[in-house]
């Protein structure tokens, strides 16, 4: 793992996260349909630690019960490979997150779970820990509506709920997956296999406890840009806290 901390720190740190979930972000909920907990794999392709954890989100990708999506930062390509998938609104958003949760530090392969805490992306027993954790916390958790519509129009409905705060409305677009032949750098000479690969994130709306509903065209809010699908996330901009998903696919393999 690559770190500026020890991964012991790491470890308690993630512990401290699990144990105080129910801390963070907990409101009474206005929709008893529970959203899929949303993993953001903070991720580079010039990480010698990130391939494990890289395919492990792809087994992750498979279920029904979790939205993970591989957030490709880019201060690791200073060693030798530029991540084609990093950008600094990448690592700008895991940087926000280490402000959210009050670490002193960013690392790969760090997953963050619904918003809320973070563990080693790679670290399987501590994944699913935080992944029973989350599902079982109290707080937000609502299941987002959305809908493709024809002339490439998109359609999206959060229920009712009370938070605590204003929330921004986040349109994610992510491809399935990505192949790449990594050609120098740490993992110089492997192929590496990327999965739900997050190309934009945009600011779509804002939540503030009432219906929500929300219907744009796809091309103006992604100009130049193709995905495979596109995850909707309710963010409380006071604490973080994912308190709302859902997920559309655009290419029907993806589903």
């Amino acid at each position: 793992m690559r770190q500026r901390m020890s991964l012991r720190l790491i470890a308690a740190a993630a512990a401290f996260a699990v144990a105080s979930i129910t801390a963070l972000g907990s409101v009474a909920a206005g929709s008893e349909e529970r959203a899929p907990v949303v993993l953001e794999l903070f991720t580079s392709q010039g990480c010698s630690s990130c391939p494990s954890a890289d395919a492990y989100l792809g087994e992750l990708a498979k279920r029904g019960d979790v939205l993970p999506l591989s957030i490709h930062v880019d201060y690791w390509n200073y060693i030798g490979w530029v991540d084609p998938y990093a950008s600094e609104a990448n690592t700008a958003r895991q940087k926000a997150y280490m402000h959210a949760l009050r670490t002193s530090y960013v690392y790969t392969p760090q997953l963050v779970i619904d918003g809320r805490q973070h563990v080693v992306g790679s670290d399987r027993a501590a994944v699913e820990a935080a992944i029973e954790a989350a599902k079982a916390a109290q707080g937000v958790h609502l299941k987002v509506e959305v809908n493709e519509e024809r002339g490439g129009r998109m359609r999206v409905k959060v229920p009712p709920a009370r938070i605590d705060g204003p929330a921004a409305i986040l349109l994610v677009a992510f491809d399935r997956q990505h192949v790449t032949q990594v050609q120098a750098g740490e993992n110089s000479g492997r192929e590496i296999t990327n999965y739900r690969v997050v190309r934009a994130i945009k600011k779509i709306g804002r939540f503030d406890g009432t219906e929500t509903e929300i219907a744009f065209d796809e091309i103006s809010v992604l100009p130049n840009l193709t995905a495979d699908g596109c995850a909707v996330l309710v963010q409380s901009e006071k604490t973080g806290a994912i308190l709302g998903a859902g997920l559309a696919w655009m290419n029907p393999e993806g589903s």
